[in-house]
């Protein structure tokens, strides 16, 4: 599995975490949707492919303002909470960062 690849697990798994968590939904309402989809595309169009720095270390910031902030909140929540939910990806994305 590709580190782009990697990555879109992650993104959605912490998407899922947050509308779980805050939305109260056992499926991602509409907004969450569209964030996740708005991020998977993103991820597919990066120019740098599985050579891409971590996104907040990027000199392409390729998201919108509005989704970034959004993608930011998401993380701000999921990320702390995804050694609990997701361990696995909690890890592999430690040991790609490094």
């Amino acid at each position: 599995m590709g580190k782009i690849d990697s990555e879109k697990r992650i993104v959605g798994n912490m998407i899922r975490l947050y509308c779980t968590k805050k939305h109260s939904r056992k499926t991602l309402c509409d907004d969450c949707e569209a964030l996740k989809q708005y991020a998977l595309e993103r991820l597919t169009k990066c120019p740098y492919s599985d050579n891409k720095p971590a996104c907040a270390d990027c000199k392409i910031h390729c998201y919108k303002p509005e989704m970034r902030e959004k993608v930011r909140e998401m993380m701000r929540f999921s990320g702390p909470r995804m050694l609990f939910y997701y361990p696995k990806d909690f890890f592999l994305h430690l040991i790609r960062k490094y």
